[in-house]
């Protein structure tokens, strides 16, 4: 009996056990995963996008081709996230940095931008897209594969590994900010900074710079920002240089420039509220978005395209406050029967370029005159085309 108790107990005690192991052992292996599908796909973007950037020993940071205060600030955004990861970066961009605000941005917080001219160029393997989702502007760019996509603007492009497209967002620096917070960051005030990078804290030089990208894409947060915009600043405000902040974003401006408004005001072509200027030769092709900027001012037009020559190719930029013109899709438009022509851009501005010679039919393709381009360019703005 003694004997048969003790078996009987043995057996109770083996049949109350196994489900604590096996559920143990379900544990152990449930959670990991659970934690990895977690890391993966729930984490906040800004700690997926640092883990993206983490599973490289260096990265190549890529900005679109002549690259706005967003996009540099964007970039050093990226910067400051895979610093946090122990992870190098240099950043890149193609075209010309030409425009006096994005030179004053340079120089005043003392950053380095390598330009390129062909894929060959990028010293790294990964790749990561800032403010655009498809490389373009350079010879080979097709053949990039990004490792990260961070975005505001429209478009297709993904990457392999991480990709974050707000096309309701104002800016792509907002989305950096946002990053930095996530990942556990804090501005730190210019007077307690000692020229180091501390951990757990975001530079003056970076928060700086974040703001002016956003200020600089969303006029000043009067046009095409969101709420997260007014977020993202409050949260950097303690951090920014304002001396520096005044410094890159009124910078003294070169005579070209002037010049190039003024050729834009005195020879556009008007059709309603809409017009068209065609400015010529520049050698600075940032001139041209700084025209558009000044002539969409004048009273009774309510959206403009500016174009010039620069660097083999004729440059597009429009800007519209009238909302049955989608800037972005007019310049596609006007120009999707050119050859190895690209353009696009947002409801309010756009951009775009069209090397001249698929213009002269010198490549494949007919061709197309400065006249026809603006004629297309019209017709877009009301809807004919």
């Amino acid at each position: 009996m003694l004997v048969a108790g003790v078996v009987g107990v043995t057996l109770s005690s083996a049949v109350t056990v196994r489900p604590l192991v096996l559920a143990a052992l379900a544990g152990a292996v449930l959670l990991p995963v659970g934690y990895l599908i977690y890391r993966r796909f729930f984490a906040p973007p800004g700690k997926r996008f640092a883990r993206a950037v983490g599973s490289a020993e260096e990265v190549a940071v890529l900005m679109h081709p002549n690259p706005d205060p967003d996009a540099m600030s964007s970039a050093l955004g990226a910067r400051a996230v895979a610093d946090s990861v122990d992870t190098e970066t240099t950043l890149y961009y193609p075209g010309q940095i030409r425009h006096h605000e994005n030179r004053a941005f340079q120089t005043v917080l003392d950053v380095t931008f390598q330009r390129i001219d062909s894929a060959d160029d990028i010293d790294e393997q990964e790749v990561v897209l800032v403010d655009h989702n498809e490389a373009r502007g350079f010879e080979g760019a097709e053949a990039i594969n990004p490792l990260a996509v961070v975005d505001h603007h429209p478009g297709g492009g993904t990457a392999e590994e991480f990709t974050d497209a707000r096309t309701d967002y104002g800016a792509c620096a907002t989305i950096f900010a946002e990053y930095l917070r996530q990942i556990g960051k804090e501005p730190i005030p210019p007077d307690d900074a000692d020229g180091t990078d501390r951990d757990g804290t975001i530079p003056p030089r970076v928060a700086t710079a974040l703001v002016h990208g956003i200020q600089s894409d969303t006029k000043h947060l009067t046009n095409g920002c969101s709420a997260a915009e007014f977020d993202a600043a409050s949260f950097l405000y303690h951090g920014i240089d304002q001396d520096k902040l005044d410094r890159i974003a009124n910078p003294e401006i070169d005579a070209e420039s002037l010049e190039v408004k003024a050729r834009a005001i005195t020879d556009r072509q008007v059709e309603g509220a809409f017009a068209v200027s065609d400015v010529g030769t520049v050698s600075n092709a940032d001139a041209i978005p700084q025209a558009a900027d000044e002539l969409r001012r004048l009273e009774g037009i309510n959206a403009v395209v500016v174009l010039g020559d620069n660097d083999g190719a004729i440059q597009l930029s429009g800007r519209s406050t009238d909302d049955r013109v989608h800037m972005g899709k007019v310049l596609e438009t006007a120009v999707e029967s050119v050859p190895m022509a690209e353009a696009g851009g947002h409801a309010r501005m756009g951009g775009g370029q069209v090397p001249l010679d698929h213009m002269e039919g010198l490549a494949p393709g007919e061709g197309l005159t400065r006249e026809e381009l603006k004629a297309r360019l019209f017709d877009a703005m009301n809807g004919a085309l």
